[in-house]
């Protein structure tokens, strides 16, 4: 494998790390098996490397359920709801380091926190066009499938810290690799999509080498769900499943009134979107759920081949993400989300219809 950092991005690195007392590690609003993952790993890595350090994990809002057993992740604080409790320690940190994403904005309110507070940053991500400015050191590499991967990478190429030598501290522990595992099998779909480069499955390689139970995570993200969400699961398929045959497109939608009804958790529609996409000719499914906290519609999207999803997300939904995974949000109601889905998919029938 070719390097990801210069020399000049390793010397900032190691130069930026050098003096913080207090870090604080964040990742993207509404967190996903990758934020999890690279946050929980790189503070278990950072702690070990600076052991007088205080090093915190501050996601933006809660995290599905089924993340919940992901090393590390019991000490990560919430910073919606926990405002007042939270918001000091950001405002104490002499280093933030954001993780899976690229813009302030997809961290929410806790994006203004960062954005105010004057300190040193560092932003690890996968995600194309990162924000201008966002941080002193950039590290970007959106050909990549996670950014777990990304950081992963990086922590080969920085391992021996100040005042160590490479041998004497072990690269990674167990937890750490369970951790970056999770991400990078979850954001790519269980290595169904965004994972052909030969390069992964090198990391793969270096993870299994320090005892993961590969199968296991499988288990603890993919079969660990209640009665309820198969119900549901069958009712969103059943009822609620509109295909758009000439546009190759499936749409399904689920609003906070079928959620109650069915008892759903938070984190039981994870994967939904993508079932769609086993119908024969499918090139586009999109899912629409109404926020259970703001007063707008959820927008994911996945794609097969080379329809470019994250284009169409950042253009009618004011996301972003993959060629083959994104997101966004409509701020309206669950009618004007499918009327702006309508336009959306008009645009870009002819790519549809290829």
């Amino acid at each position: 494998m070719s390097p990801i950092l210069s020399k000049e991005q390793i010397a900032l690195w190691h130069s930026l790390l050098a003096a913080p007392r207090h870090i604080v590690i964040t990742c993207h609003r509404g967190p996903d098996g990758d934020a999890i993952g690279s946050t929980t790993a790189l503070a278990s890595w950072l702690r070990r490397r600076m052991s007088n350090a205080d090093i915190r994990v501050i996601a933006p809002n809660i995290f599905p359920d089924f993340l919940k057993w992901i090393p590390g992740a019991e000490e990560i604080l919430i910073y919606e709801g926990h405002e007042e409790e939270v918001r000091p320690i950001v405002e104490a940190a002499d280093l933030v380091i954001m993780c899976d994403h690229g813009e302030l904005k997809r961290m929410a309110t806790l994006g203004d926190v960062v954005r105010d507070h004057p300190t040193s940053r560092i932003m690890i991500d996968h995600h194309l066009n990162p924000e201008p400015g966002i941080a002193d050191l950039v590290i970007s590499h959106p050909e990549m499938s996670s950014a777990c991967e990304v950081m992963l990478r990086v922590m080969l190429e920085t391992h021996a810290p100040h005042g160590h030598e490479a041998h004497e501290l072990p690269l990674l522990t167990g937890s750490e690799a369970t951790s970056l595992y999770t991400g990078m099998m979850t954001d790519t779909g269980a290595f169904t999509y965004a994972s052909s480069r030969p390069e992964i499955y090198e990391l793969i390689s270096i993870l299994l080498s320090y005892g993961i139970d590969k199968d296991k995570i499988y288990r603890n993200i993919f079969f660990t769900y209640s009665p309820n969400r198969m119900k549901l699961m069958g009712y969103l398929l059943y009822v609620k499943l509109d295909v758009w045959k000439k546009a190759h497109t499936a749409v399904m939608t689920f609003t906070n009134a079928e959620r109650r009804r069915f008892g759903a958790l938070n984190g039981d529609t994870e994967g939904f979107v993508n079932l769609p996409l086993q119908i024969l000719g499918m090139k586009l499914s999109i899912f629409l759920r109404e926020d259970t906290e703001h007063p707008c519609i959820r927008v994911s999207l996945r794609s097969v081949d080379d329809f470019p999803c994250n284009e169409m997300a950042a253009e009618f939904f004011g996301g972003g993400g993959h060629k083959n995974a994104a997101g966004g949000e409509v701020w309206g109601t669950m009618d004007e989300a499918i009327a702006l889905v309508k336009k959306a998919v008009q645009k870009y029938m002819t790519l549809l219809k290829e």
